[in-house]
C-alpha cells in the first residue's frame, strides 16, 4: 500500500521538500527593515513606522559667521560700535580702534585684544 503525501506533509508549514533556494534573505525581501521606503513601503505604513531624519541636533554644532579683529577696525562707525548678531569674532590680526563689540561670542584672544585697546566685547 502506498503512503499519501499528506501524511508527510504533515506538522510542516512551510517546505515539504527541497528548500536550501529559500534559506537566505533574498526570499525575504531583504532582512529587518529592508526596503521600508522601496517593495515593502506599503508594510511599512500599516506597521506605522516614521520615515526621514528624526533626533535632536544641538544648537552649539551648528556653524557660524565668523569675523576676525582685523577686519573690526573697517567695519567699525564713526562712534566706535559694532552690532554683529549671529556672528563670532577670532583673534586674528591687530586692533587699533577703541570700539565697543556687540556679538554672538567672542574666542579669548579676540576678547583681550579688543579690551587691550580699551574696548569693550558684550556678548548678545
Amino acid at each position: 500500500m502506498v503512503r499519501p503525501k499528506t501524511k508527510e506533509r504533515r506538522g510542516h508549514r512551510t517546505y515539504h521538500g527541497k528548500h536550501k533556494n529559500a534559506r537566505g534573505g533574498g526570499s525575504r525581501g531583504g532582512r529587518g527593515d529592508a526596503g521600508k521606503c522601496k517593495h515593502h513601503f506599503m508594510r511599512s505604513i500599516l506597521l506605522g513606522t516614521e520615515m526621514g531624519k528624526h533626533g535632536f541636533i544641538r544648537p552649539h554644532s551648528q556653524d557660524m559667521d565668523v569675523v576676525n579683529v582685523d577686519i573690526l577696525d573697517q567695519m567699525a562707525s564713526e562712534e566706535g560700535k559694532l552690532d554683529l548678531e549671529k556672528i563670532k569674532v577670532l583673534g586674528r590680526g591687530r586692533i587699533t580702534k577703541k570700539l565697543i563689540v556687540n556679538a554672538a561670542a567672542f574666542s579669548v584672544v579676540a576678547k583681550r585684544k579688543i579690551e587691550a585697546a580699551g574696548g569693550q566685547a558684550v556678548i548678545i
